[in-house]
């Protein structure tokens, strides 16, 4: 009885739909056996969900089993020659077994002699084959290029997202409840003060699962979601990105806010107040940390916290440590200053802080002309840009490189102008509410919980630092006037 080896391969849905199913193909391979009085010792097979590392180590498995077994086999059965290899240098291999190993190659749908007429004609469909694969291919990428420069997403949909077909055409739509999630982590990476770490663990105590399978963020997964435009409205394709037609999740002031944290690594404490980088320490530098201890007591465990600086163990450097508490009997201290209880001197103060607003819109004026200009000029130069391609000066990904710097300017640049127009109006009104503030600074640190105390730092504090357990405060205008003392309206004429 003859022995054979067989390959059966197929590659895509269309070739299942046109009859070469795997199947399809190992009943004609074991009816040809059967015909020619023989049986298949061994069968190899590459299916449609192959990566092409699987599909490179099935063709070697079969050459390697033939070389192998040489002496036994009486042929290497295929369906077609298109079935046998996928390019010209896997063909020449399967030759290389019929011409040295005397393994024929037979093609069961497509028979061939065995001689010189014969391996040409093979040769002339393996060539056909790889032309349309290789073929195939360029069209497949060019299409996806084109659908990515009109704005539609391609592969599977980012968290957040979800694949849909609307009109036989494949987009994607915002998922409400993972949707919800991205906004969440965004938020309280940008404007809660936490680490990523940090975000995990409040994502899971708010009872956000990331996925049914896998209800807490991994870190890996949070940060490729921190750092991926396409919540805000970008594609991303070949490393480059496009404008997409999709609903952004995110909104950019919020979003350049964790690049730029992300980029600076910006990393703040678990919940611990003066941590992050708030204050710095005054013997070497750098940033002040803290640390929780834990005692027994017959209460039960208390934590206590202690902040010191960040070489604290360095040999040389000052080994000390200030209590939580003792730093917050120094920042009341702080605040007590500024409180002014004099009535006429309060309404003084605040009537300078207008004026001073008034001088500052003018300002404000002139940044925004010139933030207008710039505007201007990024416009045309986006319309150059575009001729240039269309043009073909220039290459798709130059064109896709520049064009994304170009757009990401032009939303600093209108983010610039709404924050200009926004503050024109308020200013006058945010002036009083900042010397509000600094009269119940006391009354509001006492109540407030870690995210608004760490706010409060950030208004009024300034390259503080501590000399050994004590704060040098360096306070932002106007506190700093407040800070330093105001015993009547003539102590500095009419200024602040």
């Amino acid at each position: 009885m003859k022995q054979y080896a067989a390959l059966a391969r197929v590659s895509s849905r269309e070739q299942e739909r046109e009859g070469f199913s795997l199947e399809v193909q190992e009943d004609a391979l074991r009816s040809f056996a059967e015909k020619t009085g023989g049986t298949i010792i061994r069968f190899f097979r590459i299916a449609e969900t192959a990566s092409k590392v699987d599909e490179r180590k099935t063709f070697r498995e079969l050459v390697a089993y033939a070389k192998k077994h040489a002496a036994e086999l009486d042929g290497l059965l295929f369906y077609k020659v298109d079935r046998a290899a996928r390019n010209l240098f896997d063909y020449v291999e399967l030759e290389r077994l019929e011409s040295e190993y005397q393994v024929p190659f037979i093609s069961v749908s497509q028979p061939t002699d065995s001689n010189p007429a014969g391996r040409m004609m093979r040769r002339t469909l393996a060539n056909m084959a790889s032309f349309y694969t290789e073929q195939q291919s360029v069209d497949v990428r060019e299409g996806l290029a084109r659908r990515v420069q009109e704005g539609w997403f391609i592969g599977r949909a980012p968290y957040g997202y979800r694949n849909v077909r609307k009109n036989g055409r494949g987009i994607i739509e915002v998922d409400s409840e993972t949707a919800a999630n991205v906004k969440r982590c965004f938020h309280l990476y940008a404007y809660e003060n936490l680490t990523l770490d940090g975000v995990i663990e409040r994502m899971a105590e708010e009872g956000r699962p990331y996925r049914p399978s896998a209800p807490k963020f991994f870190r890996g997964s949070l940060h490729a979601i921190l750092r991926d435009r396409s919540y805000i409205g970008d594609i991303e394709h070949r490393g480059q990105w496009y404008a997409g037609k999709h609903e952004p999740i995110i909104d950019r002031r919020t979003w350049d806010r964790v690049q730029a944290l992300l980029g600076d690594h910006v990393y703040r404490s678990h919940e611990m107040t003066y941590s992050g980088e708030v204050f710095t320490c005054g013997h070497c530098g750098h940033p002040i940390t803290g640390e929780r201890k834990y005692k027994k007591t017959l209460q039960g465990e208390k934590a206590y916290t202690y902040y010191r600086c960040t070489y604290y163990n360095v040999q040389g450097h000052p080994r000390i440590r200030v209590t939580e508490a003792d730093l917050d009997i120094q920042i009341l201290a702080v605040f007590k200053r500024m409180h002014i209880g004099d009535d006429e001197v309060r309404d003084w103060f605040q009537t300078v802080l207008r004026s001073q607003t008034r001088d500052a819109q003018k300002d404000s004026l002139a940044q925004r002309a010139e933030l207008q200009r710039q505007e201007t000029l990024l416009v045309n130069q986006q319309d150059r840009l575009l001729n240039m391609r269309l043009a073909a000066e220039i290459d798709e990904e130059t064109f896709a490189r520049k064009q994304t710097e170009q757009r990401d300017r032009l939303s600093s640049i209108k983010l610039q102008l709404d924050v200009l127009d926004r503050s024109h109006d308020e200013m006058a009104d945010l002036a009083a509410k900042v010397f509000e503030l600094s009269q119940t600074l006391c009354e509001k640190w006492l109540s407030a919980d870690y995210s608004e105390k760490r706010r409060i730092l950030e208004i009024v504090f300034l390259n503080s630092r501590l000399d050994g357990a004590t704060l040098v405060p360096e306070i932002r205008k106007p506190f700093d006037v407040l800070a330093e003392g105001l015993i009547s309206r003539n102590s500095r004429g009419d200024r602040i």
